[in-house]
């Protein structure tokens, strides 16, 4: 069995793929947030969670509370805070969560684990001008590590949703590390290899069997059975919703969201309807047979970037969040409707996570830690 810590674990995307297969055991995480804490402790009770600043994190914290030492964590997963590196946000030079990287290579030396997964958004590959992704390679380079690094496409493993991802994979072993493969497609790209793949997961057949609702409504029932494999999946067990209600926006920002069509942006809106403020992709609405755009923590408001649901007038509910992030439905949240959507805005996709999990353990088949 292999061990593994989680640093920066959020609510445990990341850990979710790794968490479903019995090789695999992570019994330390690390997020210095309370809230997305215990939402991790709620879903991985088995966990030892140290709720602080990963500065305050050491081997020495595990030594004492679990009798590990150096060289007994086979792999270390996280993905340090992206709000420094993201194209959304500011992406100010002096954000300090931009060095959080330092950090993290810091845990690295000090666990010494065969295999590690660092994840985090596209915008890494630009910042700086694309000195900072130098500099964070250089770093893990020096502690040893063979580098790999891929760009991954979430919808091109099963997520309704497109959302790119970096991906740097270290290994002690100087074999490169093999990226899994897709296993769905884009439908509207030509030319493309489709042979063994399925077409992307929309966002219809992802929230089909949810009850539509209208603003500052609420719903604890499902609108029918599952439709097909993906509502399956997510349903599980589970005979009631949870966390599907929606604020009560303004009347005209209701009348402007209802105006919208399909996919529809303020462009297509009466001049009497358009907001007075707002970027190109605010006040958007999401297609029904398209995977969504990438969700953020402000997934519940109109004015963010493009969450706006296809057919009613409102934002995404959290629920509806959660299934395009596929967290099944069971997966609990904590805290309020915005700690819940930040939790769920933040978390890599469990779909990509299962597949970085697969390929990882396919490469310590292939290459064991005692080869390391």
């Amino acid at each position: 069995m292999y061990r593994i810590c989680s640093l920066f674990a959020g609510v445990g995307g990341l850990s979710y793929g790794f968490a479903s297969d019995s090789d695999f055991e992570i019994v330390a995480a690390n997020e210095i947030l309370p809230n997305m804490a215990k939402a991790y402790t709620l879903n991985h009770p088995s966990v030892r969670m140290y709720n602080c600043d990963i500065r305050d994190f050491s081997l020495e914290n595990l030594q004492n509370d679990l009798g590990i030492k150096k060289g007994d964590i086979d792999i270390v997963v996280g993905g340090p805070p992206c709000q420094a590196y993201s194209t959304i946000g500011k992406r100010r030079k002096d954000d300090p969560r931009g060095q959080l990287f330092k950090e993290y290579a810091r845990v690295l030396n000090e666990f010494r684990p065969s295999v590690f997964v660092f994840e985090n958004v596209k915008g890494l590959l630009s910042m700086n001008g694309g000195d900072l992704i130098k500099e964070i390679i250089s770093q893990f380079e020096k502690l040893g590590y063979n580098m790999n690094l891929k760009l991954l496409n979430a919808a091109d493993f099963g997520t309704p949703q497109i959302r790119e991802r970096v991906i740097i994979v270290g290994t002690l072993c100087g074999e490169p590390f093999e990226y899994p493969k897709q296993t769905h497609y884009n439908p509207e790209e030509e030319n493309i290899d489709k042979e063994g793949r399925k077409p992307y997961v929309t966002l219809g057949e992802a929230i089909g069997d949810l009850p539509s609702i209208k603003n500052g409504e609420s719903s604890q029932s499902y609108a029918c059975n599952p439709q097909n494999d993906y509502q399956r999946i997510m349903r599980g067990n589970s005979h009631v919703l949870a966390d599907h209600q929606t604020s009560r926006s303004n009347d005209k920002l209701v009348r402007l969201m209802k105006a919208l069509p399909d996919g529809g942006t303020p462009e297509d809106l009466p001049e009497n309807l358009r907001p007075n403020s707002g970027f190109k992709n605010t006040y958007c609405r999401l297609w029904w047979n398209k995977p969504s755009t990438t969700i953020t923590r402000n997934l519940g408001c109109p004015s963010s970037s493009r969450c706006i649901h296809p057919k009613d007038p409102r934002p995404l509910t959290t629920r509806e969040g959660a299934r395009l992030q596929g967290f099944p439905d069971n997966y609990k949240f904590y805290g309020s409707k915005s700690d819940k959507n930040l939790q769920i805005g933040n978390a890599v996709p469990t779909f990509l996570s299962m597949s970085i999990k697969n390929a990882v353990k396919e490469y310590l088949k292939k290459h064991p830690v005692s080869d390391m």
